[in-house]
């Protein structure tokens, strides 16, 4: 059995520091491999285009544009690409902009070396990634709109979702990986990938963190 080729990755940071440390501590895992880094958002912009990476490790506070700002351009110039934001920021505003930019995932630079490994196997893997001191607040932000009487009426492309598409998307929202959603319903995980399948082509998303946002806006959490 051939092995699977290592996830390239491209480190966007400002600082030359932190750059060589994580990519020191990710060349420790032979499934990775950092192809490159840069230091702005256009510098990121161009890496990107020359180095089409697998995934994308992006900083939020880059000098001049930041990462949420060049997330949009960084996914059309790297088509596929998996964006994790991994920043210091823990501004809910910052969270639920990059989710909607498309961004797989949200982790802070507290994660341990560990965890981010996992968490980017995750993110290849299309799963929601989302540091677990940022979850509430993700939460929070699209239930705070308390000038409103009740949530919002379901999206055309929610109220498509079947009954249990619909338990799938609140269990994908709570961050449930696929064997807590099929342990939860009492179904096969094989039956659960499927179903989620479906639903984010039914939502017309590429990611759970995407999907959970949608679930998030519409009162299913």
């Amino acid at each position: 059995m051939v092995a699977a080729p290592p996830v390239r990755i491209l480190v966007v940071d400002d600082h030359t520091l932190f750059r060589r440390g994580l990519t020191a501590l990710l060349a420790r895992d032979p499934h990775l491999q950092v192809v490159g880094d840069a230091a702005d958002a256009g510098e990121a912009l161009r890496r990107a285009q020359e180095l089409q990476p697998d995934l994308i490790l992006l900083d939020n506070n880059l000098p001049g544009v930041s990462g949420v700002d060049v997330l949009p351009a960084l996914r059309d110039a790297v088509p596929g690409v998996r964006v994790l934001m991994l920043t210091v920021s823990e501004d809910e505003q910052d969270l639920v902009a990059a989710l909607r930019g498309g961004a797989s995932g949200y982790l802070l630079k507290t994660i341990e070396g560990d965890a981010l490994v996992a968490a980017i196997a995750r993110a290849m893997r299309g799963e929601s990634v989302v540091a677990e001191e940022m979850t509430g607040k993700l939460v929070a932000a699209y239930r705070e709109a308390t000038t409103a009487p009740a949530p919002a009426p379901p999206a055309p492309k929610v109220a498509q979702l079947s009954p249990r598409e619909q338990e799938i998307l609140r269990g994908i929202a709570r961050g449930a990986s696929n064997k807590e959603i099929a342990r939860e319903l009492g179904i096969a995980e094989t039956t659960v990938k499927i179903h989620v399948q479906h639903v984010l082509r039914k939502l017309d998303v590429s990611s759970r963190v995407q999907a959970a946002v949608i679930a998030s806006e519409h009162g299913l959490v």
